[in-house]
């Protein structure tokens, strides 16, 4: 502090012209004064920008990011665009819950999490929705299966031909087919019922059986499990919403790796 008042004298005695006026009662500033005082004030605004810009980049080198993402997410999507993000983050760590919509509001509402991206989210007055991204839904089953043989899509009453293992009625995918499916004589009659995508998928491996999910994350990189799209007239599609609590501030890490999140849906979508 002492050095910054020595260095602004210093100043005003270059500047070479009186900078206040001495009046019967006090002092002015002169016409130059006034320019110095905005002189200095500038200089003191810039160096407040800079310490400001120098915090983000610190906030942007180390921190944690804290999401709730959907099932479908999590085999591929999720854990590439971590690898990658943590490249040139090295220093970030990362809390990923997997979870459907209720966990997700739940995670938000306490403080828990950042934000989440989660397929169907509803919109809520205290949510921020920051981005969504269509997601069609089709029907999984192993490369082996009779009709993963074909080139194109398949018809719902054909799928119900074959054993069916879905999730349970809680995902989102599960509600979309089913509001679907209630002006149709088509009936859903699982054979299997689960939470776990990944059990659903180990499944599919046996008695050309049929699931649905989400496109995102139906098909895996191994190939075995293939993915057709539902050719039924005006079936509906959903959304992956990325949001977080309304009002809240989050880090700058966790913008950052929300930015990166949405490009990447963006390149997929």
């Amino acid at each position: 502090m002492l050095h910054d008042e020595t260095t602004a004298q210093q100043r005003v005695h270059r500047v070479g012209v009186p900078l206040f006026e001495r009046l019967p009662r006090g002092m002015r500033l002169t016409a130059a004064g006034e320019l110095f005082v905005q002189y200095v004030r500038g200089r003191a605004s810039a160096l407040d920008e800079v310490r400001s810009e120098i915090e983000e980049l610190q906030g942007l080198r180390r921190g944690s990011v804290k999401l709730v993402a959907s099932q479908a997410l999590a085999p591929e999507f999720m854990p590439r665009l971590v690898a990658d993000f943590r490249q040139t983050h090295p220093l970030v760590d990362f809390h990923v819950h997997i979870g459907d919509h209720v966990q997700a509001l739940r995670a938000l509402r306490g403080f828990e999490t950042d934000f989440v991206i989660v397929f169907n989210l509803t919109h809520e007055p205290d949510l921020q929705v920051v981005a969504q991204f269509e997601q069609r839904l089709v029907a999984t089953m192993h490369r082996s299966h009779p009709l993963a043989q074909r080139t194109g899509g398949v018809r719902l009453r054909e799928c119900m031909d074959y054993p069916l293992v879905l999730p349970n009625r809680e995902a989102g995918g599960r509600k979309l087919l089913e509001r679907y499916l209630m002006r149709s004589s088509v009936k859903l009659r699982p054979v299997v019922e689960s939470n776990s995508f990944e059990f659903l998928h180990g499944c599919l491996r046996h008695g050309h059986a049929i699931s649905f999910q989400i496109a995102i994350g139906a098909v895996q990189q191994s190939g075995e499990i293939v993915a057709r799209d539902i050719t039924d007239r005006q079936f509906p599609s959903g959304h992956l919403v990325l949001a977080h609590l309304r009002g809240r501030q989050l880090p700058v890490i966790a913008h950052a790796f929300m930015a990166a999140v949405m490009a990447s849906l963006a390149d997929t979508s």
